[in-house]
């Protein structure tokens, strides 16, 4: 099994039941002694047809007050030979008299083996939906020839489940099993693919919500909270849709930024692949017109150029950064000319052999967001972009850049909701700074701490670092709180030129922003608080305003985004976190 996969293997296709006996109206007929099933003499006495004897002489007195019927004259149902005569099913008997009881009997007895996101919790679920509807099946019907078929519903359902692939699932994990077949009625195996039919269309809802991964195992510091619906629900919410298809598929992300990476693995599955995979260009120092680098080559074999004659083939000329601001403009980079990280990065990400396991790992994060991003205003981060948007009601209204973690201490990804902000605040150094690099730094000199504008604080053995409010303060003049498990915020920063750069990822996790007083304007304007205010706050102590309203906060990682016109967008992984996505999900 994948190291990364959160369930066990995928639901089995459900086992034949050895009950094959023909339940309908018809005097005269008994459930033969082969076809008894084996699973308790309780649901033997549910099942079982009574033997009926042969029918007493009844004596007819005709009354005056009735009018004969055509049908008295029909001859009387032909008398028995040795072979029992194969029975149509009648129209008045529904699915539910004859799949019900199995149904009741295989729910009974089903163990946690359907491969649920919830487990026991899901089969449980699965119950008592169908106890809720009196064992009714909900898939499956009467047909005319005498058999079992699906419903027009189970039908569409069906539909959707075998388009999996365009929402980057893998339909094989969603097969929709087959009604028995041949002639008679089977309703022991229509039981089985009715129950197979339920738990697949579970599972599909389950993983379009995120539940294919477990995000925290592919890395301790991806913590989202995921909205994963249960059994009973997600059966519940299809039976009740007007259009359960179109229910089920909306358990997919509805968020703008899902749907055109949707629509740009449709148009990279429908381009040509060459015969052979790209050049790779590995990442380096950044590259300009003089440049000696060994990358140089490859990066003419990437653009089909030949090497200048008599010149050092390492050496990155002119010509060579004219075909990189071509590429720059065709992808919506910095058209510079310039050979950084992001160019590197959308070199990798264009080659057809990697572009559509990363267009489905990006699709994949997204489903671990919630599906409201906030009614009102909201704070959307993109660490690989080193961006941060805020948006009221889904529209984006203001932009800046931002500093996130160094890889080894990288910005969790998660979402949480912004409680208070704080001007002027003290910074209390945290316990992974403290052992990786205040405590050596104070063991090398004893005056490490008050350099740097530090108060030493000890209590016994446990000492603790604090750096005050002030002009050199880490956290500049106003840090934004939504208090969580991994101690991280948005702050200010006096370190105010790393914003200059095309990397920036230098913080030891939280998000550093660019203009955060601009940031508090848009969140606190409107109670009372806009800007001049806020920076009337700052002083030598902590100030404290707390927000009316929660805002919620995203911290997220997409290195390909989409834009309005279909183009994509790539970002540098800088933390690695496509290849760990691609691999879990084994692409």
């Amino acid at each position: 099994m994948n190291a990364f996969a959160s369930r066990p293997p995928r639901y089995p296709a459900a086992p034949a039941l050895a009950l094959a006996a023909l339940l309908a109206a018809a005097p005269g007929l008994s459930t033969p002694a082969h076809a008894q099933p084996d699973d308790g003499p309780a649901r033997l006495a549910a099942l079982a047809v009574p033997t009926l004897t042969a029918p007493a002489e009844v004596v007819s007195t005709p009354r005056p007050d009735v009018v004969p019927s055509p049908l008295d004259a029909m001859p009387e149902y032909p008398p028995r030979t040795g072979s029992i005569p194969q029975i149509a099913l009648p129209p008045t008997i529904g699915a539910e008299a004859l799949v019900g009881p199995m149904l009741a009997g295989r729910l009974a007895g089903l163990a946690d083996d359907l491969g649920l996101e919830h487990g026991a919790a899901d089969v449980a679920g699965l119950r008592a939906f169908y106890e809720a509807r009196g064992f009714s099946p909900a898939w499956i019907a009467p047909a005319p020839e005498g058999t079992f078929a699906w419903t027009p519903a189970a039908r569409a359902l069906t539909r959707v489940l075998a388009a999996a692939a365009a929402e980057g699932l893998d339909p094989s994990a969603y097969p929709a099993p087959a009604l028995p077949a041949g002639p008679g009625l089977d309703p022991a195996g229509a039981a089985d693919a009715e129950i197979a039919l339920s738990a697949v269309l579970v599972r599909y809802a389950q993983d379009a919500r995120g539940g294919r991964l477990e995000p925290s195992r592919l890395h301790r510091l991806i913590t989202p909270t995921l909205d994963i619906p249960g059994a009973e629900a997600v059966l519940s919410g299809l039976t009740a849709a007007a259009d359960p298809a179109a229910a089920l598929a909306d358990h997919n992300p509805p968020h703008e930024g899902y749907r055109r990476l949707r629509a740009a693995l449709a148009q990279q599955r429908a381009a040509v692949a060459p015969a052979e995979p790209m050049v790779s260009v590995p990442p380096g120092p950044v590259l300009r017109v003089g440049a000696r680098d060994a990358r140089v080559p490859l990066l003419r074999a990437r653009f089909g150029m030949d090497a200048p004659a008599e010149t050092d083939e390492r050496v990155y000329d002119v010509a060579l950064a004219e075909a990189v601001e071509g590429f720059q403009r065709e992808h919506g980079l910095v058209v510079d000319g310039i050979v950084g990280n992001q160019t590197i990065a959308a070199l990798a990400s264009a080659d057809p052999t990697r572009r559509e396991g990363d267009l489905v790992a990006n699709m994949e994060r997204w489903r671990w967001l919630p599906r409201e991003l906030g009614a009102k205003k909201a704070v959307f981060v993109n660490v690989p972009a080193y961006r941060m948007e805020v948006r009221e009601a889904g529209v984006v209204v203001h932009e800046s850049r931002v500093i996130v973690g160094k890889p080894g201490q990288e910005t969790p990804i998660f979402s949480d909701e912004m409680e208070y902000v704080v001007v002027s605040p003290s910074w209390t150094i945290p316990p992974s700074i403290m052992r990786n690099e205040i405590l050596p730094g104070l063991r090398a000199d004893p005056g490490y701490a008050a350099a740097r504008g530090y108060e030493v604080i000890r209590t016994g053995n446990h000492v603790t670092v604090r750096q005050p409010p002030g002009p050199r303060n880490a956290l500049g003049h106003i840090k934004f709180m939504f208090p969580n498990g991994h101690h991280v915020y948005l702050h200010d920063t006096p370190s105010r030129g790393l914003f200059d750069t095309l990397r920036r990822a230098y913080s030891h996790g939280c998000v550093r922003v660019e203009n955060p007083f601009a940031l508090a304007d848009l969140l606190l304007a409107e109670q009372g608080w806009p800007e001049a205010r806020l920076r009337a706050l700052i002083g030598s102590r902590e100030r404290y305003v707390h927000l009316d309203e929660h805002v919620p906060v995203h911290l997220a990682y997409f290195t390909l985004e989409a834009d309005a016109d279909g183009r994509v967008v790539p970002h540098e992984d800088i933390y690695g976190f496509d290849a760990r996505t691609r691999e879990a999900l084994g692409l």
